[in-house]
Formats: structure tokens, C-alpha cells, sequence
């Protein structure tokens, strides 16, 4: 009976060590999505790019074409509405910025 115990119990021990990752992962993703501050477009890195929170306001802009936007865009996260560009701001989904790339 002991060793049918003992059995059970490193059985049970190497799953959760196997799971582990897989909760820290989830946990982490969690943790991290958080409320990222909105992207002011006034900043130096939004100008540099030609961010606009509305894309139509883009439309003078040779690199826009209509309905481009931060939302159908690579770079787009949108559980957290962040963009790898800006990474500690959020961006408006309906805005756009001269690096827009369609999403694959």
C-alpha cells in the first residue's frame, strides 16, 4: 500500500511540475494586461510616425489609403489595444500611423 502511495504521489507531483508553465504563462498574460495609457499624439515618437486617433484625418497623408487602421493592422494587440510600436501605450483602434501593415 505505501508504495502504491508513494506511486500516486510522484505521478501526481511530475504533472504539476509539467503544468507549471502553462499556469505561469496564463497568470503572466493576465498580470500584464493591464490598462495601458493612452497614446498622446502629440508625442514625439506619434509625430515621428504621423499618428492620427482617426485615420480618415490621415487621408492628406501619401502613405494612407482608405480603411487602414490601427485595428486591421500587425502590430495591433487587441486584448490590451497596444501596438508594438508604442509599446507602453494603448492606440485608438480606428487610428493609423505611416507604419500600418496589413495583418497576415
Amino acid at each position: 500500500m505505501a508504495n502504491q502511495s508513494r506511486r500516486d504521489f510522484m505521478r501526481h507531483s511530475l504533472l504539476g511540475l509539467a503544468a507549471l508553465p502553462l499556469g505561469v504563462g496564463v497568470l503572466s498574460k493576465r498580470a500584464f494586461a493591464q490598462d495601458l495609457p493612452p497614446l498622446d499624439p502629440e508625442s514625439a515618437q506619434a509625430k515621428a510616425l504621423g499618428y492620427v486617433e482617426t485615420a480618415a484625418d490621415a487621408s492628406d497623408n501619401p502613405a494612407y489609403a482608405d480603411g487602414e487602421t490601427c485595428a486591421n493592422c500587425m502590430f495591433f494587440q487587441a486584448d490590451s489595444q497596444g501596438c508594438q510600436l508604442f509599446p507602453q501605450n494603448s492606440v485608438a483602434p480606428r487610428g493609423w500611423c505611416q507604419s500600418w501593415t496589413a495583418k497576415a
